[in-house]
C-alpha cells in the first residue's frame, strides 16, 4: 500500500496551499493522523517551518494543555504566541508609508514626536492626521469584528503615544489573552465585554485577517486534539488535561463550527492531528460524532495511495 508520508504532505500543502491559495484569501481545515509521536512532533516543525518561509504567523495548541472544546481558551492560546505590538507597528509603517509620510528608519525613533518632526507638522496636527487615518482604514474593515477593530485601532494608536491612554495597550493585550481581571480596564477602548465562547471564533478569524493587512500572509494553525480521545484516568497519566467523553464531542463541535467557517475565514489554514483513535474509537473517536464524520470522512478512497489534498490523511511512518 502507498500511503503519504508527513515530509510529502507538507511539501503538497505548501505548494498548493500556503505559496497561492491561503495567502491570496483561501482557508482550509486538514486533520492528520500520524503514526507516531515521532510523526507527530515532526508535523509540527514541518509546518512551522513551511508557515516561516511563506511568512505566515504560526501557532500550536496542543490539547494536553489547553482546553480546545472551549473555543475562547483556544483564542487565549493563540493569543499568547503573537507579537501583538510588532504587528501593530508593521500595519502603522504600511498605513503610513502608502499615505506618503516620511518615517523613521528604526523603530525607536517610530513615535508620534519623531514622525510629526520628519514631516515638518505641528505635534498636535499630525496627531490628528494619523489618527483619522488609522480609524478610517480600520474601522470599517468589517473583515474583522467590531471589538477586534476597536482593540486594533487602539494598539496602533499606543505605539505612537504609550501617554496618551497610560495602561490601556497593556489591558488590550491581556484582554486578548484571557488575562484581564475586570472588563473595565478596557471600556476606554470601546470595549464592554470579554472574550467567551459567544465571540471568540470571530476573534480568531478576525486576527488571521489583520495578519494580512500588517503584512503578513496570513495564520497556520496547528491543533494536537490527541489528548481526547486518551481514556485513561487521571492518575495513570504523567500529567496534562483529561477529558471526559461529553469533553470531546463539544472538541468535535468546535472543530465543526471552524470546518463550517472556512467561508468566513481568510487567509487561515488549520492543521488538526490526532491519533490513531480518533478513527478506531467508537465512543471518543471521529464515528461518535456524526456532523464531523461527515464533513471530513472518505466517500471515495483509492486502497492503494492518499489524497493528500483530502480533509483527512493518513500519514505513512516513513519520511
Amino acid at each position: 500500500m502507498m500511503n503519504t508520508t508527513p515530509a510529502g504532505w507538507l511539501e503538497v500543502i505548501e505548494r498548493e496551499y500556503l505559496k497561492d491559495f491561503i495567502r491570496e484569501g483561501g482557508a482550509a481545515v486538514k486533520f492528520l493522523i500520524p503514526q507516531s509521536e515521532q510523526s507527530r512532533v515532526g508535523l509540527r516543525d514541518g509546518l512551522e517551518a513551511a508557515a516561516g518561509r511563506n511568512q505566515f504567523q504560526f501557532a500550536f495548541v496542543d490539547a494536553a494543555e489547553t482546553r480546545i472544546h472551549l473555543i475562547d481558551r483556544l483564542f487565549y492560546e493563540v493569543a499568547r504566541q503573537i507579537d501583538w505590538d510588532s504587528l501593530a507597528q508593521s500595519y502603522l509603517r504600511r498605513l503610513l508609508a502608502d499615505s506618503g509620510l516620511r518615517l523613521p528608519s528604526t523603530s525607536y525613533d517610530f513615535t508620534l514626536r519623531s514622525l510629526s518632526a520628519s514631516n515638518g507638522l505641528p505635534e498636535p496636527l499630525f496627531r490628528t492626521q494619523v489618527h483619522g487615518l488609522i480609524i478610517n482604514s480600520l474601522y470599517r474593515d468589517y473583515a474583522m469584528s467590531q471589538e477586534f477593530r476597536f482593540a486594533m485601532i487602539f494598539l496602533c494608536q499606543a505605539q505612537l503615544d504609550a501617554d496618551e491612554n497610560p495602561g490601556l495597550s497593556s489591558a488590550i493585550k491581556e484582554w486578548l489573552r484571557g488575562e484581564l481581571r475586570l472588563v473595565s480596564a478596557v471600556r476606554r477602548a470601546l470595549i464592554f465585554q470579554k472574550i467567551a465562547r459567544h465571540n471568540a471564533r470571530h476573534l480568531l478569524f478576525s486576527l488571521a485577517h489583520w495578519l494580512k493587512v500588517a503584512g503578513m500572509s496570513g495564520m497556520v494553525l496547528a491543533i494536537d486534539i490527541s489528548r481526547y480521545t486518551d481514556a485513561r484516568r487521571p492518575s495513570d497519566r504523567e500529567g496534562g488535561l483529561y477529558y471526559t467523553a461529553a469533553a470531546t464531542l463539544d472538541a468535535y463541535e468546535v472543530l465543526r463550527q471552524l470546518i463550517d467557517g472556512t467561508d468566513e475565514l481568510e487567509y487561515g489554514f488549520v492543521c488538526v492531528i490526532a491519533d490513531a483513535l480518533f478513527l478506531a474509537d467508537d465512543r471518543r473517536g471521529l464515528r461518535a460524532y456524526q456532523a464531523l464524520y461527515m464533513r471530513i470522512a472518505d466517500e471515495v478512497r483509492d486502497r492503494y495511495r492518499q489524497n493528500p489534498l483530502a480533509a483527512l490523511t493518513r500519514l505513512d511512518e516513513a519520511s
